[in-house]
């Protein structure tokens, strides 16, 4: 192994946008269903999820964590996996992940650890990202004016959290009117969409509020972008649509997560912004093995400064650690190939891999 792979195989995480992992078991299926992203449905029956480019990157990387072969056949793996009590998986696999730090979505938590929980597993520090559409569904149950609700949890929820994220991906997508709405259309769509029942949150007037919202908080703010399950439009999920949003942003980080197969044009956005930064998380984990071109090609246009490393990972464990595993992999492949063509040196190699891994986030978030 080159000191440059060696390198970045101890290179401490910060994972900047993650879920909580499974403490309960579950049986095959449910588990073969939570390897599917874009599926909504349970699987086809004559599907499997381990014949798929995540599945064999469970069976060849999380294998050998559970003391299996790698390269286990998936009825081994899954016989090896029911042994080990679901706690003890996720500490096991979540320390492997070597993450100082999880910035954790509490938008989409069911079944899941809490943040106590993820912090009782002492794998690593726990902080909170606040989800947007979270808090407009609380401020709709509230009584009295919907804004001044939205303010006060706003405030109250971010008190101690590190950022907000949006998931406006899944509520209509980036392309149309981004703008901050006025004081009587905010009024006028909340009472319409409480007279609904204030349930999941489409409205595009009440979207608009809560991102000015969050940006007058000054914490950086997360969007989902591209890649997820089948309730985004995918088209507009590009995020060439946010340009006037981002005209409009200042100097507050917004963090473009995900971004396949957007990833040129989020590295475009990134180069034309000081305050836009991408990740790769949830698509590494999907593409596999493939996940070292992917890599790659965040490498090709963004700044250095604005790359930063999340595994997405929600429910099975396993994502938790192959967010990390597969990235090593992928960044080593990549910066060892600039390395060998005399293209980089090996100190700015490793410099870039520590920026990425740690560096960026921890300055973007204000971690201490």
């Amino acid at each position: 192994m080159s000191a440059l792979r060696e390198h970045i195989e101890a290179v401490p995480l910060v994972d900047h946008h993650v879920h909580g992992c499974w403490l309960a078991p579950r049986d095959r299926r449910g588990f073969e269903n939570a390897l599917n992203e874009a599926n909504t449905e349970p699987l086809a029956a004559f599907d499997s999820a381990f014949d798929t480019q995540l599945g064999f990157a469970v069976r060849a990387h999380c294998a050998p964590a559970l003391g299996l072969a790698r390269h286990a056949d998936a009825d081994t793996y899954w016989a090896g996996r029911s042994a080990v009590a679901e706690p003890d998986l996720a500490h096991r696999l979540l320390s492997a992940a070597l993450v100082s730090d999880w910035l954790v979505d509490t938008g989409f938590s069911a079944g899941v650890t809490d943040l106590d929980q993820l912090s009782a597993l002492s794998v690593g520090r726990v902080h909170e990202v606040v989800r947007l559409e979270s808090v407009a569904e609380e401020a709709a149950a509230a009584a009295g004016d919907y804004a001044d609700a939205f303010d006060e949890i706003l405030w109250r929820r971010t008190a101690t959290a590190v950022a907000t994220k949006s998931v406006l991906a899944y509520r209509g997508g980036f392309a149309g009117d981004l703008s901050d709405p006025t004081a009587a259309e905010v009024a006028d769509a909340a009472a319409r969409w409480r007279d609904e029942g204030g349930d999941r949150l489409t409205d595009r007037v009440l979207l608009r509020f809560a991102l000015h919202r969050a940006l007058r908080l000054g914490k950086p703010l997360q969007f989902h972008v591209g890649f997820g399950d089948r309730d985004a439009d995918l088209h507009t999920a590009n995020p060439v649509h946010l340009l006037d949003f981002l005209r409009l942003s200042g100097d507050i980080p917004v963090m473009l997560l995900h971004c396949y197969p957007y990833e040129r044009e989020a590295g475009y956005l990134a180069q034309a912004f000081n305050n836009v930064y991408l990740d790769g998380g949830l698509a590494i984990n999907y593409l596999g093995t493939r996940s070292a071109a992917f890599i790659a090609r965040l490498l090709e246009m963004a700044p250095f400064r604005k790359i930063l490393y999340s595994s997405d990972g929600f429910g099975p464990a396993e994502l938790h650690y192959l967010g990390a595993r597969l990235w090593r992999d992928g960044l080593a492949t990549a910066l060892q190939g600039f390395v060998e063509a005399d293209a980089w040196s090996r100190a700015d190699a490793m410099r870039v891999a520590d920026l990425i891994a740690h560096g960026n986030a921890r300055r973007v978030y204000q971690l201490g």
